[in-house]
């Protein structure tokens, strides 16, 4: 993975028309945000020219250039070159006027795309001359906000090492400052009410700066030189901590005095669950390595075995329990400091601190990031300070399936009966956002989740799209807009079961509006006819066209675009994830597609097999396991797992259900199929999560070793055409070699290995036959399943040996969070493109 900024001599790992726009994960990301600005003030300054032939230009940069030091840094460069004029923030960008000497000028226009700050990425500088106007001096201009936004705003970005010094310095004005900021780091994003991005238009705007930091903020030699979110001790936002009284449970949380810092770490070494204000919404935060605590905050959450993140210190305090390269170094330690998937060590090293059972029940993997605020810094104690535990548990702040809480008012009571004690402040959240999740795969990173740090990060496109707006799928929701040349996620919203995050989708989308200045002329999304968000899209049409995508055609359209393809030749698109409404009314869900952005045609299908009662089999795998047995024609013997488990009463009506086929939608699902499997080796029966089952079949064959013994086969044969595929994968026999083993005693880990070394050849002998009939050689995988690395990594290995080119997403995750990208290449490009 490259370290280095687009257009600062490295080259973006992700195929795109703009690279500069791309995520800043895939892209290798700006550097560290502690770097100092690349602002030529290490070059020796050349001596100013004699001004002989004055000139003056008018020069627009485009990009991400507000809230990043972008002013500062042209102030800077002007004055070293001896130029006059002025600049400014407005609506479409940073505008500068800039006077001297032709020579300097050119110097001017060069630098200012090549050494621009670290968090900066310069899309477009345009130039124009115009009339000279004898300036005496370079000055910051106040913002203009007239007209409509076309600036890109920044993501919020880790704390970087030079506040850090300042954090931990007992001689500095801003020791232990909780809110420490500056030009290189801290919030952007979730604090932006509107643009262009000025102090007064953020929801910093209610803290008057203090005379010492309102001299920073005007010092052009200053690093706070115009850093908006500037604040110390004397003027900047208060924590406050309150704490729910142990003998009054029921009465209203009370003040704590002292310190809020050490009084919460003190609470939670003594195994509190503390509800602690971030940048983008609240967590829960517990002690990692406390049993009781840990396994109180999955109880009180209603989490079931879903995984929770944890927060260290220091990458060593994590490295004797997972295993970390140097592409999850980089990704732990940047400025967008994600949630990093690493695999689990065998056994934890001698001295790595205690991680309860409770975090990641089953997982194969530890979620783990790094501070990226001060206030993370300062839980975990600064040298001197008593000493607290070494990993935190850090979850959204939220009720399972709602939005993650912002409003401190909510917070304490949406999170009653879920913290011990509040730990706030009164700086507002303007926008929710979640942390991002990512890991490795095949040496690139994988988005599981796309959010903090990464949103509003626009996405560069390979065709242009008129003005529109794609709603995305119920679960896992995100909304795109997009405009021209680009387009833009917003952060995670969730799943769109309650009203919370229905009001939290409208608000999302307004606020993209504001700062992007799109404003809709089509609306894009699912065909599912029950999704919400298609019910939303039809009571907010205002006359503007609908357009409905399926839901897989989606999934293979987000990968084109990410990768740069134009859609003037298809590709072989495999989407394997749970559901997906189909043409016929099916849920389809183990797709092989040919795909452009025009349309498709349905190749290969995994066989039909009823789901009965719906989400209740998602809900409990066993009975897709015997909805399966069932279609392969194989006994329900009392010997199979998924058999014994199911109660005798439930087992007998499912069979005349099945029989009599009563509520049972067909489903070409390979996520249903995972399900089974996994019951039917024994491994899960009931799902608490989304994908559970799934993923501990993942885990069990990720311990089976290389070699694991003859593998099973799926049968392929010709569809029966009329709106069906033209090959059917009929999962039947696989189904029956995982029963011969089960009977037989063969270990899990060695039959879930077979079953995933199946499915990665279906994916190969299908694509191999459909590269034989069209001459295709483009393979797109994609869809929730294929963040199963285990099979992403290994079907696209099989690929790359039968010379396929293998596009894997890199900037949206592969799940439904990516969905809405594809959504509007299909809906919103241009005609012609």
């Amino acid at each position: 993975m490259t370290t280095g900024r687009p257009g600062a001599g490295t080259a973006s790992p992700v195929p795109a028309s703009s690279p500069e726009l791309a995520t800043p994960i895939a892209q290798g990301g700006p550097p560290y945000a502690g770097e100092a600005p690349r602002t030529g003030a290490a070059r020796t300054a050349r001596p100013t020219e004699a001004v002989t032939t004055a000139a003056r230009r008018r020069i627009v940069v485009r990009g991400i250039v507000q809230g990043v030091g972008f002013r500062p840094f042209v102030h800077a460069l002007a004055t070293e070159l001896g130029l006059t004029g002025h600049v400014t923030n407005t609506g479409e960008g940073v505008v500068a006027e800039v006077e001297g000497p032709p020579g300097a000028l050119l110097r001017f226009g060069e630098r200012i795309r090549g050494e621009a700050p670290p968090l900066a990425v310069v899309e477009a500088v345009e130039g124009a001359d115009i009339a000279v106007a004898g300036d005496t001096g370079f000055a910051i201009l106040p913002s203009r906000s007239h007209g409509p936004a076309r600036t890109l705003v920044a993501p919020d970005a880790a704390t970087c090492d030079a506040c850090l010094t300042e954090l931990t310095d007992p001689a500095d004005r801003r020791y232990r400052h909780p809110f420490l900021t500056c030009t290189h780091c801290g919030p952007r994003f979730t604090i932006v009410r509107a643009l262009p991005y000025d102090r007064a238009l953020t929801t910093m705007g209610r803290f008057p700066m203090c005379p010492r930091c309102a001299a920073e903020y005007a010092d052009p030699a200053d690093r706070r030189f115009h850093a908006q979110p500037i604040a110390c001790h004397d003027c900047g936002p208060r924590l406050r901590l309150l704490a729910a009284d142990p003998d009054d449970p029921a009465g209203a949380p009370r003040p704590v005095s002292g310190d809020p810092v050490a009084a919460t770490r003190r609470l939670l070494a003594e195994g509190a669950i503390v509800a602690v204000k971030g940048l983008g919404g609240y967590h829960l935060v517990c002690d990692a390595g406390a049993d009781a605590a840990v396994t109180l905050l999955r109880r009180r959450k209603a989490r079931g075995d879903k995984p929770f993140a944890l927060m260290a210190r220091h990458i060593a305090d994590v490295e004797g329990l997972v295993s970390v390269g140097a592409a999850e170094r980089e990704l732990l330690t940047g400025p967008v400091r994600p949630i990093v998937l690493l695999r689990r060590r065998d056994r934890a090293a001698p001295g790595a601190p205690a991680v309860s059972d409770a975090v990641a029940p089953g997982s194969p993997d530890l979620g783990v990031m790094l501070p990226y605020t001060p206030l993370h810094h300062l839980l975990f104690g600064l040298p001197g300070d008593p000493p607290g535990p070494r990993l935190l548990v850090m979850t959204s702040g939220n009720v399972a399936g709602e939005p993650i809480v912002t409003d401190d008012g909510e917070a304490l009571e949406r999170l009653a009966h879920l913290a011990d004690a509040w730990l706030g402040h009164d700086r507002a959240i303007q926008v929710p956002c979640d942390d991002s999740v990512v890991r490795i795969s095949d040496g690139e990173p994988l988005f599981v989740r796309r959010s903090r740090g990464c949103a509003p990060y626009p996405i560069a496109l390979p065709v242009p799209v008129r003005p529109a707006l794609a709603t995305g799928g119920d679960l896992k929701n995100v909304l795109c807009l997009g405009e021209g040349r680009r387009a833009w996620l917003s952060a995670h919203i969730g799943d769109m079961d309650d009203l919370a995050t229905q009001s939290a989708f409208e608000r999302a989308g307004a606020h993209l509006e504001t700062i992007t200045g799109v404003r809709p002329r089509l609306l894009a999304t699912d065909r599912h006819p029950g999704y919400r968000t298609g019910r939303w899209a039809c009571r907010h049409t205002d006359g503007r066209p609908l357009v409905r995508v399926q839901h897989h055609h989606a999934h293979i359209a987000a990968a084109m675009a990410e990768h740069g393809l134009d859609g003037r030749r298809p590709v072989i698109g495999v989407a394997f994830d749970g559901t997906g409404y189909g043409d016929d009314g099916a849920i389809w869900g183990g797709e092989v597609l040919l795909a452009d952005y025009a349309g498709y045609r349905r190749f290969a299908q995994l066989g039909y097999v009823p789901l009965p009662g719906g989400d209740t089999s998602v809900r409990r795998p066993y009975r897709m396991a015997l909805a399966h047995l069932h279609a392969a024609g194989i006994p329900w013997s009392q010997q199979l797992p998924p058999v014994a488990v199911c109660p005798p009463d439930e087992r007998r009506l499912l069979a005349r259900q099945l029989e009599r086929d009563l509520n049972c939608a067909p489903t070409s699902s390979m996520g249903r199929l995972f399900d089974a499997v996994s019951s039917l080796t024994g491994i899960c029966h009931h799902a608490g999560y989304e994908a559970q089952a799934a993923v501990a079949l993942e885990a069990a064959a990720l311990t089976a070793g290389e070699e694991h013994g003859p593998g099973y086969a799926f049968a392929l044969s010709a569809g029966a055409g009329t709106g069906g595929a033209e090959l059917v994968a009929d999962p039947a026999p696989v189904l029956a070699a995982v029963t011969e083993d089960v009977r037989a005693g063969t270990g899990r880990a060695v039959i879930a290995a077979r079953f995933h070394a199946a499915v990665a050849g279906l994916v190969r002998r299908c694509c191999a036959l459909a590269r034989e009939r069209t001459g295709l050689a483009t393979v797109a995988l994609t869809g929730g399943v294929f963040a199963n690395t285990l099979l992403a990594e290994t079907a696209a290995g099989l690929l790359r040996q039968d010379g396929c080119t293998v596009l894997r997403h890199r900037q949206v995750p592969p799940n439904d969070g990516g969905l809405a990208l594809g959504q509007l290449l299909v809906a919103a490009r241009t005609r012609g493109s």
